[in-house]
């Protein structure tokens, strides 16, 4: 398949690799232009649990990219989905498609921009990190999910998961609305634990991380359920442990339990989220919780902590607030009285 992977970073360098390798066409493209310099000279350096390979590849700027395009996945961060449809969208073949390796609801805009029937929807859990150009680290392997954006399964949906196969194993979903919203609420709880300089098992072991964790998960839970929407497992994380119910809390600590001890025993000791603000020093994913919160009070379920987290970790982006255990205390501050 001739495939065209816009954002060469974590998971689309990591996607585009192993897709070459499987023999696909593949054009990586990226707005760094180092990173395309290293990745046309040696391919991609991948490390981590599949060993330390290089993997020929072919990359361009975003300059040196035409139309039309058949299949695409985009794999920028969610704050550069909109400008990238705007830029890439018109490319796109009348018969082509785009596919979301992305966090968030990103399906949402590409569907705007090209239509749903040029959209196909799609959940990734696997851990890999962007460290330098041309090198990356793949942390933590995880299933894709596909799935068209009206619960069909079509034969697109097929040929790509031969594909994507090659990546990951790969499975079809009618549901794919509830994976992306199990994928939210695991989300609200990252970036909880992410406001704290330790590796994320040591946060989550922490007593009062678990109970704001807990209380930022089930908002974004309840407003997911509120719409309708089964919410999926993500690997052993359980959105609807996060549900309130009798007994509820127990139930999110046990899934809290299950993805600390599934990172202490990986190469990846903290979250994407985490290597943005620590190392990175760049802007976050984090206003998709300003969506979540908006849904949800649209829907009469106050999200007063999904606001308080998007609040204190630009924050942090901006430098005005360090990466400390007291931004707990700012956070539970928030948690509603029962």
């Amino acid at each position: 398949m001739k495939i065209t992977i816009i954002g060469a970073g974590a998971i689309g360098g990591t996607t585009g690799a192993f897709l070459s390798q499987a023999g696909h066409d593949v054009t990586l493209v990226d707005v760094i232009p180092e990173h395309v310099r290293r990745l046309n000279e040696q391919g991609v350096h991948l490390t981590g649990v599949r060993g330390d390979h290089y993997y020929p590849v072919r990359a361009l700027l975003p300059e040196e990219l035409s139309g039309p395009l058949g299949t695409v996945i985009l794999a920028v961060k969610t704050h550069f989905t909109e400008a990238a449809m705007q830029q890439y969208g018109p490319m796109l073949a009348p018969d082509g498609y785009i596919v979301s390796l992305q966090n968030g609801l990103n399906e949402e805009i590409i569907a705007r921009h090209v239509g749903p029937e040029r959209t196909v929807g799609a959940f990734i859990h696997f851990g890999a990190d962007y460290l330098e150009p041309g090198l990356i680290r793949l942390g933590q392997e995880h299933d894709i999910f596909l799935g068209e954006l009206n619960g069909e399964i079509t034969p697109r949906l097929h040929e790509l998961q031969g594909v994507l196969s090659a990546v990951m194993p790969t499975y079809l979903t009618s549901n794919i609305w509830g994976y992306l919203w199990g994928k939210l609420v695991y989300g609200t709880m990252s970036f909880v634990i992410s406001c704290i300089d330790a590796p994320a098992p040591e946060v989550l072991a922490n007593p009062l991380a678990r109970r704001v964790a807990r209380a930022a998960a089930s908002e974004t839970a309840r407003i997911g359920a509120a719409q309708g929407y089964e919410l999926e497992p993500i690997g052993p994380f359980e959105p609807t442990d996060f549900l309130p119910g009798p007994g509820w809390e127990a139930r999110a600590n046990g899934s809290l339990d299950r993805i600390a001890d599934e990172m202490a025993h990986s190469i990846k000791q903290h979250t994407g989220v985490w290597r943005d603000l620590a190392v990175k020093k760049r802007k976050t994913e984090v206003e998709r919780h300003s969506e979540v919160a908006a849904r949800g009070e649209a829907l009469g379920i106050p999200a007063p902590l999904n606001r308080a987290v998007v609040s204190l970790v630009h924050e942090i982006e901006r430098g005005e607030r360090g990466m400390g255990w007291d931004n707990l205390d700012v956070l539970a501050a928030r948690i509603p009285a029962a």
